[in-house]
């Protein structure tokens, strides 16, 4: 009897060291302060410029009953004024729409340590975003960002003249990245800056929106 419940008890220790370390390696959970737009403004990567953006963000959030927070959309800018998309988004955690944690700061977010996937960037509603091998590919989204979220020099333009612009003249596009890849901050350049160019390379005028309070 000694020896089934010395074994029994090894066990029962096992299982609780084993649930302990299971709990220690799930994130945490918290309520959405991050989303891609489930729609964009419609006029291909013209948002309005970062306040028009950002306007978009609020808006999609309060439809989803988060519009308590100050949403900022993920996107730089270039020129004399140049923003850095990494600078106006807080400083984190965040959470996606069904409650993953996608980084816990602004380093961790441009880290490969982020847990930015297909089943993590959710809209605003928690669905999920199309992307490679769905029919359409929604993943291309506008960052107009280097891989660390800072801006672009002056010069090439990759913000579709700091999203005003719907025009695929002149070299007009923005940079984009793919919401279920690493790269998701930066992949490639769209083909202009109208939504069907932007439709053609895999995407839709999405972006990024981060609570930044």
């Amino acid at each position: 009897m000694s020896i089934r419940k010395n074994f029994r008890n090894a066990v029962v220790a096992l299982l609780a060291v084993f649930a302990a370390g299971l709990a220690q390696a799930q994130p945490p959970t918290g309520p959405m302060s991050f989303f891609i737009t489930s729609t964009g403004s419609g006029n291909g990567a013209n948002l309005g410029g970062l306040a028009g953006a950002d306007a978009i963000c609020q808006a999609r959030a309060e439809a989803a009953g988060a519009g308590n927070r100050t949403w900022r959309a993920y996107l730089s800018t270039q020129g004399p004024n140049a923003v850095n998309a990494r600078d106006r988004i807080g400083s984190g955690p965040w959470f996606g729409a069904g409650g993953n944690r996608i980084a816990m700061n602004v380093d961790d977010l441009h880290s490969m340590g982020h847990r930015i996937s297909l089943l993590t960037a959710l809209d605003q509603n928690g669905n999920i975003i199309p992307g490679s091998g769905y029919s359409p590919n929604r993943h291309d989204i506008l960052t107009g960002s280097q891989p660390d979220g800072t801006a672009y020099p002056a010069g090439e333009d990759m913000t579709c003249n700091n999203w005003t612009s719907n025009s695929d003249t002149g070299g007009a596009k923005a940079r984009v990245g793919h919401h279920d890849y690493a790269a998701w901050g930066s992949a490639h350049n769209s083909a202009g800056c109208s939504q069907q160019a932007l439709i053609n390379t895999g995407g839709d005028g999405l972006f990024y929106c981060f609570a930044a309070d």
